[in-house]
């Protein structure tokens, strides 16, 4: 699978790891950055980069790591079109595939291991949206339609 990934300064470790891991299972990953630890790598940014390139096409799913993983994870839902969950657990990273058509997992490198991360990654990347639950679709279309109700065509929220 072809895979987009980012992270900030405290998750450049774990991304590092968490790409050549990739890479060594033949998934094709592209590295957004950091590329070296520094401290005013600030997460919105990778965030941003990891949502417009999935917006562009350049991959179907992304990966991003912080600290926490919660900032990561805040920003990339601010951009139309991303659903990223934050999952430390194998369960959450499958079922939020199959069943929100999440299309960027988030970790926190402070929170967990890379073995379990290369779990937790594997999890996601396996994991197709079940299409065919009625249920699901329901759902799904939505989250589209908050979506689509508060973004504006200049960034801008409206509440109409």
């Amino acid at each position: 699978m072809k895979l987009v990934i980012a992270s900030d300064h405290a998750g450049f470790s774990l991304k590092e790891e968490v790409r050549a891991n990739l890479a060594q299972a033949g998934h094709e990953v592209i590295d957004l950055g950091t590329y070296k630890p520094d401290p005013l790598d600030d997460y919105p940014d990778f965030a941003e980069k990891v949502g417009l390139a999935l917006r562009r096409g350049d991959a179907p799913r992304g990966i991003l790591i912080c600290g926490s993983g919660v900032g990561v994870c805040v920003a990339a839902n601010k951009i139309p079109g991303i659903r990223a969950g934050m999952c430390h657990d194998t369960y959450s990273a499958h079922q939020g595939v199959e069943h929100d058509d999440m299309n960027v997992i988030v970790l926190g490198a402070r929170i967990i291991g890379s073995a379990l991360a290369f779990e937790v990654v594997n999890a996601f990347i396996g994991a197709r949206f079940i299409a065919s639950e009625e249920r699901f679709v329901r759902r799904y279309k939505k989250v589209l339609a908050i979506e689509a109700k508060y973004q504006c065509g200049d960034g801008s929220a409206n509440p109409a």
